[in-house]
């Protein structure tokens, strides 16, 4: 057991759009190291962060914030002025992953295949097709499928959403080619790649959008995904090598989609690499860790543990 004077400092809520997800993560992790010994206090973040913290001084920073200023560089910037250890990845690979275009960049030049894009603005996007359907649009710095749209064969213009007046996701989008077929996901924890899992929408879910991810029921998870050994050993080799690629550290998750239209060989195309996956208790980290031999207070303990400056 820990000494129960080490002080962590839980950082969630904040003010993205992830905000509610955000805060059942926190909770769940602060309820975790207090049932280790560790002495959490929740901090609901906002702009007043580095006051709080001054006032509160933690031994530890555990970041469990999802979104803008939580895992863009920007909260991890604060932490390393302040001079406090924080969990997870550092300013420059948080800022690298949360940017979904530098992002592909600098993971195709390690040999991680991404899909072909283009980035526009949004009255660009929303005044005509930018690429010939199918194809996915994207806020170039959101998560959480967050003003995901995918455009189909038949769909003669680009969604009429993109002309909301109160539009809050940037005016900034990717349109992004769509990869057929089926959504996997691995994490890698460290210098381990975990397993591999499929994500199957619920019925009547288009896709694997924000209620699929966080809404009781929304998907089903099939651990192991029914893949192949040469197709499920590629998507943890692909994992590791973003994971490295764009510097993370600690826990990290990389979403991908296999065409299998043809077979069991398709294309096997890596969507994103998620910082600060969520860890409530519909999330994938905490499950592919279960299915490692390690529990949720494990795996808290371990991304805390693992916590630092100059990340």
């Amino acid at each position: 057991m820990p000494d129960n004077q080490t002080h962590v400092a839980v950082l969630m809520g904040g003010w993205s759009s992830e905000r509610e997800v955000s805060l059942r993560s926190g909770e769940a992790c602060a309820l975790a190291l207090e049932a280790q010994g560790y002495r959490a206090t929740r901090l609901d973040v906002g702009r007043d962060v580095a006051t709080k913290l001054t006032e509160l001084r933690p031994d530890v920073c555990f970041n469990a914030l999802h979104g803008r200023f939580g895992e863009d560089g920007c909260i991890q910037g604060v932490l390393e002025t302040l001079g406090i250890p924080y969990t997870h990845s550092g300013v420059l690979a948080s800022a690298l992953a949360m940017h979904k275009e530098r992002a592909k960049t600098v993971m195709l030049a390690a040999g991680v295949p991404v899909a072909e894009a283009v980035v526009l603005t949004r009255a660009e996007a929303a005044r005509a097709h930018a690429m010939k359907p199918p194809y996915v649009i994207k806020p170039v710095t959101e998560g959480s499928s967050v003003g995901v749209f995918i455009v189909r064969e038949d769909q003669r213009h680009p969604p009429q959403e993109l002309h909301a007046a109160d539009w809050s996701l940037g005016e900034e989008l990717m349109v992004e080619r769509y990869i057929p077929g089926r959504e996997l996901t691995c994490a890698v924890m460290g210098e381990e790649a975990l397993g591999v899992i499929e994500i199957r929408p619920a019925e009547g879910l288009a896709f694997y959008d924000y209620t699929s991810k966080y809404a009781p029921g929304g998907s089903i998870h099939v651990l192991p995904a029914p893949l192949l050994p040469n197709v499920y050993q590629l998507v943890q080799k692909l994992s590791l090598a973003a994971h490295r690629a764009l510097g993370c550290r600690g826990v990290s998750r990389s979403d991908f989609r296999f065409d299998d239209r043809g077979g069991g060989e398709g294309e096997v195309i890596c969507l994103e690499v998620n910082t600060q996956p969520g860890m409530t208790s519909t999330s994938l980290v905490p499950e592919l860790a279960a299915h490692s031999g390690r529990s949720f207070g494990e795996l808290v303990r371990w991304i805390l543990e693992d916590a630092s400056c100059n990340r």
